[in-house]
């Protein structure tokens, strides 16, 4: 069965769906001889499919891993700048994943690594609107914040939608906030409490979906048991 090349790649292991593309296009990617162009189709059961001269990895299972993030690391698989690599915490698992989704450098928290694709898609996917729950401590905080920040924002011309906010904590002009959103655009949630007078301090997700990160210790990671996996995929 013929299916789109980023998706083949993505569901073995190779990169997300993304990278794939970008590999399509820098002519990485062969399909029975033939350089590869995005958006064409290939069936593995049928077609010879090279990535960089070599063969697909087989199929192998699905890995599901949970890393409580540090500050500090980047989550992109390989970076320019020689920046520590949020990727460099899991590779003691044994098998190649990649996150899913992105924890800006200077935030931490629950991130999910995974080799399957269509998993990985189901997340990310905006239609889905997996909520994310984050820790926010902020800076600047005043009377009226909060409901400045429950309000529509539109950022990158892109209307997003209200976020839970509850005030856990304050003290002065700092506070601690839980916040709640649908989106996962670049920065958000800095970008939102910064168009709320608020400057963050410190960042750290603690919810995704169904998956919350507990008390796993900063730095480390750990398997998602099968119960955790189908509460995500519905």
């Amino acid at each position: 069965m013929k299916e789109r090349l980023q998706k083949i790649l993505s569901a073995r292991g190779v990169a997300s769906r993304r990278k794939a593309e970008e590999m399509i296009q820098a002519g990485r990617v062969r399909v029975n001889g033939i350089a590869a162009a995005l958006g064409d189709s290939a069936d593995t059961d049928a077609d010879e499919i090279l990535v960089d001269g070599q063969p697909l990895p087989p199929l192998s299972a699905g890995v599901y891993i949970m890393l409580n993030k540090p500050r500090g690391y980047v989550t992109t698989l390989s970076d320019e700048k020689g920046r520590k690599n949020a990727a460099q915490l899991v590779s003691d698992c044994g098998v190649r994943v990649y996150p899913v989704g992105r924890l800006d450098m200077d935030s931490e928290g629950l991130l999910i690594f995974t080799n399957d694709g269509a998993f990985a898609n189901t997340l990310m996917h905006p239609k889905h609107e997996v909520e994310k729950t984050y820790d926010v401590w902020v800076a600047g905080f005043a009377e009226g914040a909060v409901e400045r920040l429950r309000q529509p924002m539109t950022l990158d011309s892109y209307t997003i939608k209200p976020p839970k906010v509850t005030l856990l904590s304050c003290e002065g002009d700092t506070a601690r906030l839980r916040v709640t959103i649908h989106e996962g655009r670049n920065r958000q949630v800095r970008r939102m409490c910064d168009a709320a007078g608020m400057q963050v301090t410190r960042l750290k997700r603690i919810r995704e979906g169904t998956l919350k990160l507990g008390d796993l210790p900063l730095g480390k990671w750990r398997y998602l048991t099968a119960a955790e996996v189908n509460a995500l995929q519905k």
